[in-house]
């Protein structure tokens, strides 16, 4: 780890120190701010389909204009930069590029990717690229989906396409992103696409899911061996209720379902004792070795998993206690107080701080990366033309010195992106839900910086040392 910056923002922790050459961001996701689903070669993914089911997101909300990314990014980038904001973590749609999910890749979803990476070049901004972010092909779910084994090796195909075609464009990649939702949420709860409820095909996604990181790897490692590549993971930090036993029982319980599930498998190289009790049914195996010819979890299987990645993603959102519930075993669970944000989320820094120790204490020595962390509010544009969003510039305030903390505490931690650069299209929740450091008046794709979006540009100045960047005297990009 390289010594640490001795410029210090006055407004963060005494204690918080970060690395030179630390990489401060922004993150979206293709399928939130794009749009432009019909256009340029691109095919129909899971959320185009769950968007249009009826009463699966707020209002009908679904992601066909989003923030009109497709046509707008050069402007968006020119906002970023203009912010200040060094290094940009985006997804890629994997059905703009491989509208079916198989075959060759599709020209112009190559070269809107080409262009846009590219133009983060050309404005000193470092990419950090996801090569899933939820946007599974339809033609793929149509076949199985993530619950069947071949969508997996379709993923490791796909993966070594885009290295082959992409892959000189940025040095840092993610493989996956938050499979924990993909599997869970999508398949178990039924909240996001495809909008399964059946604990076993959440259990198949969530291997497979896994098991496609894998695949993602070795293609990079064969096609871009100087590639840095990671898989990121949602890690929320869980505290039982009481001192009972019972409700110590069931943290545990929520720990193994919700965070070991996918930290084990790629870290440890195993599934946990405590994850296989509570997924065994559902053909979930500690190894895969010896299984009995289950079909999940087979031979290999868990060495690709853990194959040694370069970094480790973490997108953190939620400090919950955790309580004994009913006759089902399933936990009850609360956010942790204060809780600001119009998600009921909390506002709690020192969870994250929990949650980096943890990692780097009991999983792996690879540097950490904070891939995604920010706070929905109820943003609104006043009188003068500005958004105000002062309880976002005190959560930032207080999860980067959280950051800052940890790594003063000997947490090899490289870099942070705030969720999101904008406002956008938040999966279930439609617009509803504003994540963004610029807002968006979605009728007529107006952007405009919040508050938060000058002090996060003034902060990151400030540990480079530099000067903070000039405020737009318009305070609105068309």
């Amino acid at each position: 780890m390289t010594q640490a910056s001795t410029t210090a923002h006055p407004e963060l922790s005494a204690r918080a120190t970060f690395p030179a050459g630390f990489a401060w961001g922004v993150a979206t996701a293709a399928y939130q701010i794009e749009g432009a689903v019909a256009e340029g070669g691109r095919g129909p993914s899971i959320w185009d389909s769950f968007s249009h089911q009826s009463g699966t997101t707020i209002h009908g909300d679904t992601g066909d204009i989003a923030c009109d990314h497709y046509h707008r990014w050069e402007g968006d980038l020119d906002l970023m930069a203009e912010l200040g904001i060094p290094s940009y973590r985006l997804s890629l749609s994997w059905s703009r590029l491989q509208p079916t999910g198989t075959g060759p890749l599709n020209p112009e979803g190559v070269a809107f990717y080409r262009n846009l990476l590219a133009g983060c070049a050309a404005r000193g901004i470092t990419p950090y690229v996801t090569l899933y972010h939820w946007d599974l092909p339809q033609p793929l779910q149509d076949d199985g989906g993530w619950p069947a084994r071949h969508t997996a090796s379709r993923f490791g195909d796909y993966a070594g396409l885009v290295a082959d075609a992409l892959g000189h464009l940025a040095e840092h990649w993610i493989t996956i992103n938050e499979p924990m939702c993909a599997a869970f949420l999508g398949h178990s709860w039924g909240m996001q696409a495809p909008g399964s409820k059946d604990d076993r095909l959440a259990v198949r996604a969530a291997h497979h899911l896994l098991l496609a990181h894998g695949l993602a790897l070795a293609a990079f490692r064969e096609r871009r061996p100087e590639a840095k590549v990671g898989i990121t993971n949602i890690i929320g930090n869980l505290n039982p209720a009481t001192q009972s036993e019972a409700d110590r029982l069931a943290t545990e319980h929520w720990d193994a379902v919700s965070n070991r599930i996918f930290l084990d498998p790629v870290y440890r190289g195993r599934y946990a004792d405590s994850t296989v009790a509570a997924y065994g049914q559902y053909g979930l195996t500690a190894t895969g070795e010896g299984a009995g010819g289950g079909d999940l979890v087979q031979p290999g299987d868990l060495a690709l998993i853990s194959a040694p990645g370069d970094f480790a993603g973490i997108n953190h959102y939620t400090n919950m206690l955790v309580a004994a519930g009913d006759d089902t075993g399933t936990p009850n669970w609360q956010h942790v107080r204060p809780t600001p944000s119009s998600f009921g989320w909390s506002d709690t820094p020192e969870a994250l701080k929990t949650v980096l120790k943890r990692v780097a204490s009991e999983y792996t020595s690879l540097p950490l990366y904070v891939t995604e962390n920010g706070i929905t509010l109820h943003d609104y544009v006043d009188p003068n033309g500005e958004v105000r969003d002062t309880e976002r510039i005190h959560y930032l305030r207080g999860y980067i010195s959280a950051v800052g903390e940890a790594i003063a505490d000997g947490v090899d931690v490289r870099g942070y992106f705030a969720w999101s650069f904008m406002d956008n299209f938040e999966w279930a929740e439609g617009y509803d839900k504003r994540f963004g450091l610029v807002f968006v008046d979605y009728g007529t794709q107006r952007r405009i910086p919040k508050q938060s979006a000058h002090w996060y540009g003034g902060m990151i100045a400030a540990q480079q040392d530099g000067v903070r960047p000039a405020r737009s005297t318009a305070g609105a990009t068309a």
